[in-house]
């Protein structure tokens, strides 16, 4: 049997090459007569290892990047490499390889299928890339999910557990695949005070792991624990600052 305690999620080697590049990136919807400019230019280099916080009211297009930068929408115009392919222009079955097998998603919501258990919730993904045989996804999963304390719930379904545990399970469940960037949407918007540090603590302790980490967010206070924050109004990147 394989031995999880072997078994790393970190993406591979560190590219010479930054993880995303987006370079005058736009996304126009039209509404009747009316263009709306979700995303109006937006150039933005995410380097392997960012914990990443995009902040800004509602519609200042940080879930439309997010979108984007996920492979769920695609852009109107613009260049975007990810990993060093351009991406800007590939099929959709291309964007759905990655989304299967580079990104993992973290929503608010949790997204966890209720009538399953936590095993087999953290080894969806897996069956969706159909990379690896169910022996090896077993491992991976259990793997994952003692790396987010969660052992002790592996046959409890959704249910039974509290929201920071299914919180936990999301993270675990965005891992398994050793995705190159975890995209976290309003990751802490349904959590208590106590569960919001114990989710900020896990996401950053995912970066030893070699991932990227980007966390879309409202709250101040939450970006804060990012080391890049990228504040965002109007379809455009107002500020872009380290910490």
């Amino acid at each position: 049997m394989t031995d999880s305690r072997s078994i790393s999620f970190a993406a591979g080697p560190r590219e010479s090459v930054p993880l995303a590049v987006l370079r005058d990136v736009r996304k126009t919807y039209v509404m009747g007569d009316e263009q709306v400019h979700a995303l109006d230019g937006v150039n933005l280099t995410i380097d392997h290892g960012d914990f990443l916080a995009i902040l800004g009211p509602s519609g200042s297009g940080k879930s439309t990047m997010m979108h984007i930068l996920g492979f769920m929408d695609k852009a109107t115009g613009g260049e975007i490499i990810f990993e060093g392919e351009d991406v800007s222009r590939i099929s959709a079955a291309r964007r759905a390889w990655y989304r299967a097998n580079r990104v993992g998603f973290i929503f608010q919501a949790f997204n966890l299928l209720p009538r399953l258990s936590v095993l087999e919730n953290v080894i969806l993904p897996m069956r969706y890339s159909r990379e690896c045989d169910m022996r090896e996804a077993t491992a991976r999963a259990e793997h994952a999910i003692e790396r987010v304390g969660m052992t002790h719930r592996l046959h409890h379904r959704p249910s039974q557990l509290s929201g920071g545990e299914r919180q936990r399970v999301a993270i675990a469940r965005s891992m398994v695949n050793r995705p190159g960037i975890i995209l976290a949407d309003e990751p802490t918007g349904n959590l208590d005070s106590k569960n919001v540090g114990r989710i900020l603590e896990l996401l950053e302790s995912l970066l030893v792991e070699g991932l990227t980490v980007i966390m879309v967010t409202h709250d101040l206070g939450v970006a804060e624990h990012a080391r890049r924050v990228i504040a965002m109004r109007d379809g455009k990147i107002q500020e872009d600052r380290r910490r």
